[in-house]
């Protein structure tokens, strides 16, 4: 049974936590630590969760107990650099939710995050979490997991096992893909208001989005070597990520090689589900799946994928990671029943 800490845990993403955390079968506690939030009650602050998860304080985060197991980071860009090294010398498990250690160098953190990296070394040493694709092998002996971002979730499953098996075919990428207003975080922004956003679709980031890098460097280390293009937009809906990536070949494919390989790749991964028809956002929320849809034309691939950018993209995935470091049924504390797998 573990202890667990939950630092940043008051946000979208702490919420979906506390609540996967309550019900995982091999977590016999954990404590939410928060800063402006410090001392609330849990219920005043997610008043729906009354009575269904225990009432406990927030604790401030300036006085986090090393007495966890493991410790769930969802804290804003630059902030995880002051606690992840702590807690990793202190022996501890951090899965990491925010960007502070996915990119493999320092030098693309400064270009892409405008800040410096204090703990480089744990560049190297940390897994990227992207829990459907990576071997279990990988995670031995880690301490350290660098969640992937909701965006190179829903991307990278649906590119990747094309890449890996076709990459000297391809000849461009492009995704085009879509969020929920939740991705953007709890914070008010009038950009973000309904009255803004209501009927409303826009792109934002455009040729400089942080999530593409992230791609990049998983898709480099897979065999993919052709220019990739993101573009990334907001949805009037507050959860779900849709993503369409459309793949420009140098010869024809045959649509059974293309399904062969998907099927390979993710048929005993339970949170992936190969559709016969392009997936729906509503199919998605709330659950820990990724959705996708593909259809091969000759010299054109469209790939579809649809995932929750708070439970797939954020914490769901995080739980499934812990699960996976563990030894633990990867569906474990997800709710997921084993017929809920298959191709539809």
């Amino acid at each position: 049974m573990l202890s667990v800490g939950l630092l940043g845990g008051t946000g979208y993403t702490g919420k979906k936590l506390i609540q996967f955390c309550h019900q995982h079968p091999y977590i016999s506690s954990f404590e939410v630590y928060a800063n402006s939030t410090a001392e609330e009650s849990l219920w005043n602050l997610f008043p729906d969760l009354a009575d269904t998860v225990e009432n406990i304080k927030i604790k401030s985060i300036n006085d986090i107990s090393l007495e966890h197991d493991v410790y769930f980071v969802t804290l804003p860009h630059g902030h995880s650099l002051k606690y992840t090294p702590l807690l990793i010398d202190n022996g501890k498990t951090v899965i990491d939710l925010g960007g502070d250690y996915r990119l493999d160098f320092e030098e693309l953190y400064r270009q892409w995050y405008n800040l410096e990296h204090t703990s480089v070394y744990l560049l190297n040493s940390k897994v990227y979490g992207l829990a459907d694709f990576l071997p279990a092998e990988k995670y031995k002996d880690t301490q350290l997991i660098a969640n992937p971002g909701c965006y190179p979730t829903a991307v990278l499953l649906a590119l990747l096992p094309f890449a890996e098996n076709f990459s000297e075919n391809i000849l461009s990428v492009s995704t085009v893909a879509y969020s929920g207003t939740s991705g953007a975080g709890k914070a008010p922004r009038q950009d973000l208001m309904i009255s803004e956003m209501s009927g409303n679709v826009k792109a934002y980031s455009v040729n400089k989005h942080r999530h593409e890098p992230e791609i990049l460097q998983m898709l480099y280390s897979h065999k993919f070597c052709a220019p990739f293009s993101f573009t990334a937009h907001l949805l009037p809906v507050a959860a779900g990520i849709y993503a369409t990536t459309s793949i420009h070949l140098r010869e024809s494919i045959d649509v059974e090689d293309v399904l062969s390989v998907y099927k390979k790749a993710y048929d005993a991964k339970p949170f992936v589900r190969l559709r016969k028809a392009p997936p729906e956002l509503k199919w998605v929320i709330d659950t820990n799946f990724c959705d996708i849809f593909i259809a091969v034309e000759e010299k054109k691939v469209i790939v579809i994928s649809a995932i929750d950018n708070l439970v797939k993209g954020a914490a769901g995935q995080a739980i499934q990671n812990m699960n996976i470091l563990y030894g633990w049924d990867e569906t474990t504390g997800l709710k997921v029943k084993e017929y809920c797998h298959a191709i539809s």
